[in-house]
């Protein structure tokens, strides 16, 4: 087996970094091996960093993604009944971790897209159980739909929009954990932020009054419990909406009063970023934007 070309066109030995170029290839080779897949799984997901090509490699080198996606299929009977090991969840978040690198990379993620493979991991975000292994899980899978959005491509909006991850991101964002509420409010705010994605929530009320109403649930349980890096998604979340007419018309009259009295005022004050978005918000809405 050689080593695959880098984005640059040379040979990607350059870039291991501290991982010897034979111990790379056995990994890489050892995926398809039963035997030997959870080790290789293990130590390829604690180096991907270091190998900014791991995902080209992952995706050309022959069998390696049906190997990662057996991982993913194999752990189906283990969510209903909720019979999840930690053991189990480790090693299939492994096998995520290494998708998600798959879905980070510019060369990458276009294929990994037309495969449909993230519909694979949407079973994982129908789980509602909050034990660890789960939540995990979840977590994992959200970081995977989270790789594919954060640039922005029409293509992976338009794609999301098709699947159910409004509904899934919904439903996270209003029970799960704080981290699994900030991954699935980010994949939120990035699907608005794209034309079609803001149309598409806006087309219809029942769309537009379930993204509002988990929104504003989120903004009372900040009040009690804050959480900068959440409250600058949803306050993204809701600047954006109010740039559609009318979404504009019905946040008037449904923006949570938390949002425009004093509440968050030091959270405001200290983060810039967050005053920005919320700053566009009240100027849409024509309500006074000096704490």
């Amino acid at each position: 087996m050689s080593l695959p070309q880098a984005s640059d066109g040379t040979t990607a030995k350059s870039e291991i970094d501290k991982v010897d170029e034979a111990v790379f290839i056995q990994w890489i080779l050892d995926l398809r091996n039963m035997d030997t897949r959870e080790t290789a799984l293990l130590e390829l997901s604690k180096k991907r960093e270091s190998l900014p090509d791991l995902s080209i490699w992952l995706w050309y080198s022959y069998g390696t993604m049906a190997s990662l996606i057996q991982e993913v299929i194999s752990i189906y009977p283990a969510i209903m009944p909720a019979t999840l090991t930690a053991i189990q969840s480790n090693r299939v978040c492994n096998a995520l971790a290494l998708m998600q690198c798959v879905a980070s990379h510019p060369q990458t993620r276009k294929p990994f897209l037309d495969a449909k493979i993230p519909l694979y991991l949407y079973p994982f975000l129908h789980t509602t159980k909050n034990t660890r292994p789960f939540e995990y899980l979840r977590l994992t899978s959200l970081g995977v739909i989270g790789a594919l959005v954060k640039n922005d491509e029409e293509e992976v909006i338009k794609f999301l929009l098709s699947t159910e991850i409004i509904p899934l991101s919904l439903r996270i964002m209003e029970q799960g954990s704080e981290l699994s509420k900030t991954v699935a409010t980010f994949i939120l705010q990035k699907i608005l932020t794209d034309d079609t994605g803001l149309a598409y929530v806006c087309q219809t009320y029942e769309r537009f009054s379930h993204v509002a109403m988990i929104l504003g649930k989120m903004v009372i349980n900040l009040a009690k419990e804050p959480s900068p890096r959440l409250l600058k998604h949803v306050v993204r979340c809701y600047s954006r909406l109010s740039d559609n007419n009318r979404a504009l018309q019905a946040l008037v009259q449904c923006l949570p009063d938390q949002l425009k009295d004093d509440t968050f005022k030091n959270l405001l004050e200290d983060d810039r970023s967050i005053k920005t978005y919320w700053k566009a918000l009240m100027r849409n809405l024509h309500l006074p934007c000096d704490l």
